[in-house]
């Protein structure tokens, strides 16, 4: 196999290649992802599963006065969709680094202290 990088050569080409990106906590709400298409392109009728959340938690914290959410609740939204919004808000917590800073405002708006 003369001539053919290793994997882990190709690895480290990649990543020589691609600009770091911030981790974890460090990237904070709101720093994008790179590449991302605009919030809603692609989705014709059907809303994002980010719209969804957003509907379900405002519904929730409309009727329980906050937004601190049990992972494992379930909030029906008035067209009878149902949204596992305890792990939708969890999911989203943990992939914060990949919202716009739109969607942070919005998060931020209903109350959610990390999207400030």
């Amino acid at each position: 196999m003369a001539g053919h990088p290793t994997p882990r050569l190709e690895a480290a080409r990649r990543r020589a290649a691609d600009p770091p990106r911030p981790a974890g906590r460090d990237a904070g709400c709101g720093a994008g992802r790179p590449g991302a298409a605009a919030p809603g392109v692609g989705f014709g009728v059907r809303r994002s599963a980010f719209e969804r959340g957003v509907d379900a938690l405002a519904q929730y914290a409309a009727r329980d006065g906050r937004v601190v959410v049990p992972r494992t609740h379930t909030e029906e939204l008035p067209d009878g969709t149902p949204v596992r919004l305890g792990v939708w808000l969890s999911n989203t917590r943990t992939r914060r680094d990949e919202l716009t800073a739109e969607q942070c405002e919005r998060l931020a708006a209903l109350g959610v202290d990390w999207a400030r």
